[in-house]
């Protein structure tokens, strides 16, 4: 078994493949919905050598299946916030320090210690109801940082906090969904120079779906930050990529993109191509760790990506935010 520190202290590509390999090896045999799934691609995991050769397990398959590994028990199940009528994603979460460690550590990499900062939230859909992965991430963040907290719709407290917070001269970061921190500049104007301000996507019928270039352009206005950044995540996965402008995507060093064609399922694209995005997550040691979701994207020659849309039959998500000239 791979443990937690080979994970998060892979440095380079080949790290990354010998570890990919591992845990793909592992899941194969230890999860019983991925082992039947090879099964029924009729592919023999032993003949399996690289990240290329490796089968991506469909997104949905979290809304039909328990997907854990075998002699594992779900310490916590987080659920995907869905549309009134759709079945939701369950991530059956064995081990929750394993997520911890993944947050701890990605911070880090993008933003560095969490103490640095104070964090202010405004999720309101995810804060009102049960098992958001994203309000238990940044739950975890307002511990590690030890100040700042959630906002559900007080907009004047957040308002005045984060003008009391600016004189401080102390980093902040506001996370908020699309549609609150859009509700929020409607009525507030700031001129932020210490809060970076992250957007996670959202908007599900509370408005008009816009670009998110639309919707960076507005949100800089309102806060006047010179780059809004974003978060790329779902309840699927334990791990995030950010991106700190342009609609650029990152990664940490355990999580890789890869670029399906969206006509063979099983083979991939170059960069600067449009196609399904297909996730690798080695957080996701105790679940599936390699995802094919029903994002479309491009990866850049820098290895940055770009999140460009939805395949039209998927179900509406938290992250949706629609892009022009897909």
């Amino acid at each position: 078994m791979i443990s937690k520190e080979e994970i998060f202290s892979i440095q380079n590509e080949i790290e990354f493949e010998k570890n990919a390999l591992k845990i793909f090896h592992f899941q194969a045999e230890n999860n019983y919905v991925y082992k039947n799934f090879l099964k029924f691609l009729d592919v023999n995991p032993n003949e399996i050598n690289s990240l290329e050769k490796i089968p991506f397990l469909p997104i949905r398959f979290f809304k039909e299946f328990e997907i854990i590994s075998k002699n594992q028990t779900a310490e916590k199940i987080f659920t995907s916030s869905g549309t009134t009528g759709n079945q939701t994603s369950k991530h059956f979460i064995s081990d929750l320090s394993f997520y911890r460690e993944s947050l701890k550590h990605s911070f880090k990499h993008f933003y560095g210690e969490i103490s640095d900062y104070t964090i202010f939230a405004l999720l309101p859909s995810y804060l009102e109801r049960e098992g958001s992965s994203l309000i238990d991430m940044v739950e975890f963040w307002i511990e590690e940082s030890g100040s700042g907290g959630f906002y559900l719709y007080n907009h004047e407290e957040l308002f005045q906090n984060l003008i009391e917070h600016e004189k401080s001269g102390k980093q902040a970061i506001l996370i908020g969904v699309s549609f609150a921190l859009l509700d929020f500049v409607e009525k507030f104007k700031l001129n932020l120079k210490n809060t970076i301000v992250m957007e996670t996507g959202g908007m599900k019928g509370r408005k008009e779906e816009i670009t998110r270039e639309e919707l960076h352009t507005i949100l800089k206005n309102g806060f006047g930050s010179n780059e809004i950044h974003s978060e790329y995540g779902m309840t699927e996965l334990l791990s995030q990529a950010y991106s700190k402008g342009n609609s650029r995507f990152e990664t940490p060093n355990w999580m890789r993109i890869l670029i399906r064609d969206t006509e063979d399922p099983l083979s991939f694209l170059s960069q600067e191509k449009t196609g399904g995005i297909n996730v690798i997550d080695l957080a996701n040691l105790n679940s599936c760790s390699f995802i094919a979701t029903d994002d479309l994207g491009k990866i850049h020659p820098d290895n940055s990506f770009e999140i460009l849309g939805r395949f039209d039959n998927s179900d509406v998500r938290g992250c949706n935010l629609m892009v022009a000239d897909v």
